[in-house]
């Protein structure tokens, strides 16, 4: 069996927790040993499973090498919770499995997860002001409208609803956008653009709209410093002096401007330690438990770096603005701790990135419930945090650019014609529905006949031209267009009509001619006899 990637969409957790047991089955070798004198078929060490299991997941795109051989061994233990795998006496339901000698056998079928059944948060309607509804003020029936005539060139250039007559516009007094309206305005265009990227028919089983609170996303995009960090309107939410002064003093080390206490050996490790409780004794990880499941989506996009880097840019402004901020400076230090050579090891055992991997994954992801690869997804979002944290955490232009250009639009006084959408940003849903043949042929002969026999029209009427021309361009026209042609000219008396024939008037007599009277003829001999 062939590992595949789980891209994103709802139930990525579980979906990845059946593949892994699937694999496992199909690739851990399978053969006799003895135990205490005594034989068992089809069964194998668990130093062998963590050698199988983790070659597989470090082989494995969804996870990656990083996968640590301890991350390993936790899974396994989730295994033999789960029944996925037993002792060789057939118990299991603990987590006491250990990187040993120990035998271990696959049960007659191990169990896959069912997908849960989600109660549906249905579709937040935004409610945007209704632009049509004329402005308290002075009424628009005062203004004088004067519908405009168009020709066909006029059209192609205006792309004009109609050729010929336009009808009647008016002016669209817009009502002022409220702070609220604006909000909701961003809230609607983020999360339409993160589902546009995660490439979803629907964001609802991802995530639950209600739970994204609109002020949160404008608090992260325009309540920031000079380096991106989101500022506060409510101080006591920051992070504590001390803490903040002992992450500057890793991040930076060995330049500790914020501690005046002299230093000793292992300061770093005790200092590291005091950020590692802190964050630790959260009650909710800094990405919050509603956003898990779009956070895992996002992991689906990690063959696609781009990509996941900007469904990660707009996941984190829905983000509380004390969280988005405590993981600018947590992941800010991460990354700066992991590259700075200066710093003393923070580990006899563990490589120094490899640890803030391990130590800060849960207090980022992590699940309510309990889920057995929350470990594994969780230190494959860090890293990948770490490597790319000044793009994920600053906030997205493109998004930024287009949400500020379509509320200025929104704010202008508009012109709007019968029939045109007052609105054409955001279009209404529209539904198809079939027609006949007959219908289609119809509206199809209606549509491309219409300008055309207006261009027609005009060369007709276009005095400009001579007649030469004239006839050239509707010869080629009645070649290209027989039908419309002969719509307009039904007999050759119309089109003869067109080019009156003019009468010949007769030159006038020489005067000259008529000066010298006739002289009769008068014949003679002009030969000798």
């Amino acid at each position: 069996m062939e590992p595949r990637l789980v891209g994103p969409g709802p139930y990525r957790a579980t979906r990845l927790w059946n593949e892994i047991i699937e694999l496992f089955r199909a690739g851990m070798p399978l053969r006799k040993h003895r135990c205490r004198f005594k034989s068992y078929e089809r069964c194998f060490k668990a130093s062998e499973a963590v050698n199988c299991l983790h070659e597989l997941l470090g082989s494995n795109q969804n996870f990656g090498p990083e996968v640590t051989r301890d991350q390993t061994v936790k899974l396994l233990k989730k295994f033999l919770k789960n029944h996925v795998i037993e002792d060789i006496k057939g118990r299991w339901g603990k987590e006491d499995f250990e990187d040993d000698g120990h035998l271990y056998r696959f049960p007659p079928s191990s169990p896959l997860k069912s997908y849960p059944k989600k109660t549906s948060c249905g579709k937040e309607v935004i409610k945007f002001p209704d632009w049509n509804e004329p402005k308290a003020g002075p009424s628009q029936e005062h203004i004088p409208v004067k519908s405009v005539a168009m020709n066909s060139e006029m059209w192609y250039k205006r792309h004009s609803i109609a050729i010929g007559e336009v009808p009647a516009c008016k002016l669209v007094f817009c009502r002022e956008l409220t702070q609220t309206n604006i909000e909701e305005i961003w809230k609607s265009m983020t999360l339409s653009q993160l589902q546009k990227v995660l490439g979803l028919d629907s964001l609802d089983e991802v995530l639950d709209i209600k739970l994204v609170k609109s002020k949160h996303i404008v608090q992260n995009v325009y309540n920031a410093n000079k380096q991106g960090i989101v500022t506060l309107e409510d101080k006591s939410k920051e992070l504590p002096h001390w803490i903040l002064s002992a992450m500057k003093c890793l991040a930076n080390w060995p330049s500790c401007s914020d501690l005046k206490q002299p230093t000793y050996s292992g300061f770093e490790r005790d200092v590291f330690k005091t950020i590692v409780d802190y964050f630790g004794q959260m009650k909710e990880p800094l990405l919050t438990y509603h956003f898990f499941d779009i956070f895992v989506s996002v992991l689906g996009l990690l063959q696609k770096p781009s990509k996941a880097v900007e469904a990660l840019q707009i996941s984190c402004l829905l983000l509380p603005p004390e969280n988005r901020k405590r993981l600018q400076l947590l992941v800010r230090m991460m990354a700066k701790i992991s590259l700075n050579q200066d710093l003393p090891p923070l580990s006899e055992s563990v490589r120094t990135r490899t640890l803030m991997v391990q130590v800060f994954s849960r207090c980022i992801l992590c699940s309510k419930d309990e889920i057995d690869l929350d470990e594994l997804l969780a230190a494959k979002l860090v890293s990948f945090l770490m490597d790319n944290y000044q793009e994920i955490l600053s906030v997205p232009s493109a998004l930024k650019s287009s949400i500020e250009d379509h509320v200025v639009h929104l704010q202008r006084v508009q012109v709007k014609y019968a029939g045109a959408d007052s609105d054409a940003a955001l279009p209404p849903p529209s539904f198809c529905h079939q027609i006949s043949t007959g219908e289609f042929e119809c509206q199809r002969a209606a549509g491309s006949q219409e300008p055309l026999a207006a261009l027609l029209e005009e060369i007709v009427m276009n005095k400009e031209i001579s007649v030469k021309d004239k006839k050239k361009k509707l010869k080629q026209f009645q070649k290209s267009y027989p039908e419309v042609y002969r719509v307009r000219f039904p007999t050759p008396e119309t089109e003869a009509m067109l080019f009156p024939e003019k009468t010949k008037q007769k030159p006038p007599i020489l005067m000259w001619a008529l000066k010298k009277p006739l002289q009769p003829f008068h014949r003679t001999r002009s030969f000798r006899m």
